[in-house]
């Protein structure tokens, strides 16, 4: 192995064994890691490997520094944290039918946190008017793809919101910007194919297995809701 690879091991090995210590509990959020040297004891490593670690640590919002005092655990959620996570799944260039197992899986599991809530009734009125949005925009005499992809991201935002799960939301949220093109892709073949109908009736099939409490219709209604992203009707 070059230089160049053991240090990048050596990192590594920093790097992994800090995040280790946070999910086992050693580490707590907000608690100060251990100085430098007792660092570079612990992982056999050199200062310049641990420093490496740490910034590496630092840009994706794992710890943070405080001059003169020490490197801390992020005791909040920092947007940073995905950033990586995003762009490993970029550069693996992913089929596009990943994507819509992922995001089937999502939402399944989405759907039944949210039958697990009692719900007010006007964040659900919220959700019906986010779709009543989509059904003008679906109805225009030239539908605008743009438009009901515009509408679909805040419908399928809007459930996730449901969750009042940050995660769930934030991982949405990233799972949507990543399917930008596959999604416009099927909402032009559905305008073209004059399905805008159908593409509707499967957003109000969602809706009201919301509002109905209907949990067993969770996972055939999803990937009936998926028919034309994944192909099958295209």
């Amino acid at each position: 192995m070059s230089e160049n690879g053991k240090k990048r091991a050596v990192v590594d090995k920093v790097t992994d064994g800090i995040v280790s210590g946070i999910i086992s509990g050693r580490f707590q959020p907000g608690s100060k890691l251990p100085t430098e040297v007792e660092l570079c004891r612990e992982y056999e490593a050199g200062r310049n490997s641990v420093r490496e670690a740490v910034k590496k640590l630092e840009a994706n919002g794992v710890v943070y520094i405080k001059r003169a005092d020490g490197t801390f655990v992020s005791e909040s959620y920092n947007q940073k944290l995905l950033d990586p996570m995003l762009y490993q799944i970029i550069l693996r260039k992913n089929s596009w039918k990943d994507f819509v197992q992922l995001r089937a899986v999502i939402e399944i599991v989405t759907l039944n946190v949210i039958l697990e809530k009692e719900l007010e009734q006007k964040k659900i009125q919220k959700l019906y008017e986010i779709q009543e949005k989509m059904q003008i925009v679906l109805n225009e005499p030239k539908p605008d793809p743009d438009k009901i992809m515009e509408a679909d991201t805040e419908f399928h935002t809007g459930i996730a919101e449901l969750s009042e799960n940050p995660q769930i939301v934030t991982i949405t949220e990233y799972i949507t910007r990543l399917t930008v093109p596959s999604r416009l892709e099927a909402i032009r073949k559905v305008i073209e194919k004059g399905e805008v109908e159908h593409f509707a009736e499967l957003h109000r099939q969602i809706l009201e297995v919301i509002s109905k409490r209907e949990k067993d219709k969770i996972v055939r209604t999803v990937t009936d809701h998926y028919v034309y992203w994944n192909g099958e009707k295209i």
